[in-house]
């Protein structure tokens, strides 16, 4: 369990309880514990859904890409490649221009688990954000996203 778990924010100081920052840690603490069980239940993390997304939306392209565009560090891409490569998710093959360089292509089994993760974060974003209804959640994403452009 998170140590903001065990926060009574009714008995929090008022400067506290009204801190954007602290709201957001606590709300982004407790979407990334939902997102990470949910996932574990289906042997997979962030990291994968983060690389077949990429893939599936953008097409085969380098490690090196694959690293731009999620966020992960090279060296631990390698290793959420190995996996994912393991379970017949992404094949992994020489690139024709450089073989110094791989390729890295989602496979017909590895969009069959992004259809599936893409369904359970989709129930968990539903389940984190209940409170809010579409049109809150579509304005709290807008303003998340204008936050974070700056």
């Amino acid at each position: 369990m998170d140590e903001m778990d065990h926060v009574d924010d009714r008995q929090a100081p008022d400067r506290l309880r009204g801190l954007p920052s602290r709201l957001l840690a606590m709300t982004s603490a407790r979407a990334d514990r939902m997102v990470s069980e949910r996932l574990a239940a289906e042997d997979a993390r962030k990291w994968h859904y983060a690389v077949l997304v990429s893939l599936d939306e953008f097409g085969p392209t380098s490690q090196a890409g694959l690293s731009r565009r999620t966020g992960i560090y090279r060296s631990d891409l390698v290793s959420v490649i190995n996996e994912l490569e393991e379970r017949g998710h992404v094949a992994r093959t020489p690139d024709p221009d450089d073989r110094r360089r791989n390729v890295v292509t989602l496979t017909a089994q590895g969009r069959r688990q992004l259809k599936r993760l893409d369904k359970i974060l989709a129930e968990a974003q539903d389940e984190l954000l209940a409170p809010l209804s579409v049109a809150e959640r579509a304005l709290l994403v807008g303003l998340l996203e204008r936050v974070l452009s700056r």
